[in-house]
């Protein structure tokens, strides 16, 4: 992209000159006769480098200088006279001004001058740029130091700056999503639309249309023009989660939308151009699902360009009493840290933690709710016998205050069974269960609401 440059001169042999010169050069060069134009034209297009005249009708260059470094700091400002005067020079570099010519000049200079801030603005874009690292880096959202995580922001470090499409793995609980942001974050695209997509939570049937969009009146109940994920997502990134879980019959449409960078509503005939960084995130090996034929081999790798893979919480166990201070803390319970033993954190380490780090916070959660009298309760985590007793279904029917409250257990059990058998896969579990996918889904958010 070329960069921006503005000429305040009002002699126009001259202005043309300079323009024709600077536009040699590769600069977008815009102009101006007196002071007003200049500002005007200044606060539309927002150009990195001002040179003006010190003496202009309607506004002189000081003032231009004065207005600029107020409103846009960054703006380097070269000033240019043929009335040259000690105290002239030292006031503008002063107030601000990155140099000072005197008329006449040879074009070499300026554009020696010009070349001079080029390199001090690709340094201090460059150390944005670390700085915006680093803070992600730093980001307390992404806890751990054991080597797993260590390896996990290694990488985030490595590829955040790459566009490269990414496929986070990694089990249901083990913070696919945080990276994914995390990743946004220290990209180059951070100001830009950060736009999450759960797959497993949109019917399969309409699917398609959140995607990539649709047009008012093509198909039953299009009342409205919708722009889809991808459109809202432009320039920015776009998080897919539940890749896994992602329709065979329409695989083959975001396989294109991928290659050729371009979509078409659903019921239209533009084609759209998107400038969007694709992450996916899957809790199955796609591997095997391309081996049963369930998911499509040329889209699998067109989204696996950079693997990266979440270790789950059972693998990386030394990092539990960092997470369970910070989860503490997130929930604001920081005097209750103290209520924390060597005993607790025994059991925390003994157990194996199906639910990953979602699953600890919960836990955690539950703590804080029931700690009294300077105690936690200690049946809060005994979380084997917990898991022990959900496995085997209850036996006193007498515990349940209606038979409504007895079904949705029973349908808790079968639920978790037919997930744990699937690995999660919401479409395998309906497949499993001979149910609707949507009637799955519906009941995971009934009977499971903290499941995300």
């Amino acid at each position: 992209m070329k960069k921006k440059l503005l000429i305040i001169e009002d002699e126009k042999i001259t202005r043309t000159l300079l323009s024709d010169i600077l536009t040699l050069e590769g600069y977008e060069v815009h102009t101006a006769e007196d002071g007003d134009e200049g500002m005007r034209i200044f606060r539309t297009e927002l150009p990195a480098i001002v040179i003006t005249d010190l003496r202009l009708p309607k506004m002189n260059g000081i003032d231009i200088l004065t207005a600029i470094r107020e409103s846009a700091p960054e703006c380097k400002v070269i000033l240019i006279t043929a009335y040259a005067s000690v105290d002239t020079a030292v006031r503008s570099l002063k107030i601000g001004a990155y140099d000072y010519l005197t008329k006449p000049f040879s074009p070499e200079k300026l554009i020696a001058i010009l070349r001079n801030i080029d390199q001090l603005q690709s340094v201090m874009s460059e150390n944005e740029e670390l700085k915006s690292r680093l803070q992600t880096l730093e980001d307390k959202s992404i806890i751990g130091t054991s080597p797993a995580m260590a390896r996990v922001l290694q990488t985030i470090r490595q590829i955040a700056h790459n566009d490269s499409t990414v496929l986070i793995e990694g089990e249901s609980g083990t913070g696919k999503e945080l990276v994914a942001r995390a990743l946004h974050t220290a990209s180059v695209r951070r100001a830009q639309p950060f736009v999450t997509v759960s797959v497993s939570s949109i019917p399969e049937s309409i699917l398609e249309s959140e995607l990539f969009g649709h047009e008012k009146g093509s198909f039953t109940g299009a009342i409205k023009q919708h722009i889809g994920y991808f459109e809202r997502a432009n320039n920015g990134t776009l998080f897919i989660d539940d890749i896994d879980d992602f329709p065979l019959t329409v695989q083959v449409k975001l396989l294109r939308v991928i290659q050729e960078r371009e979509l078409t509503h659903i019921g239209g005939s533009q084609i759209i151009p998107i400038d969007v960084r694709i992450i996916c995130a899957t809790k199955l090996d796609l591997r095997a699902k391309v081996a049963d034929k369930s998911f499509r081999e040329d889209l699998y790798y067109r989204l696996n360009i950079i693997p990266l893979k979440l270790p789950p919480l059972r693998e990386r166990k030394e990092d539990i009493p960092l997470l369970v201070e910070h989860f503490f803390r997130k929930h604001r319970a920081d005097d209750k840290i103290m209520l924390l033993t060597g005993a607790i954190y025994q059991k925390l380490q003994a157990y194996h933690w199906p639910g990953n780090v979602r699953e600890l916070e919960n836990i955690v959660e539950r703590m804080i709710a029931l700690s009294f009298s300077g105690q936690i309760d200690a049946t809060v985590i005994d979380l084997d016998r917990r898991a022990e007793d959900r496995s085997a279904g209850p036996e006193d029917l007498s515990r349940y205050s209606s038979f409504e409250e007895y079904i949705q257990s029973k349908e808790k059990i079968i639920l978790e069974w037919a997930l744990e058998q699937t690995g999660s896969s919401i479409t395998d579990a309906a497949k499993l269960l001979n149910i609707p996918r949507t009637t799955l889904t519906s009941k995971l958010s009934r009977l499971f609401p903290d499941l995300k």
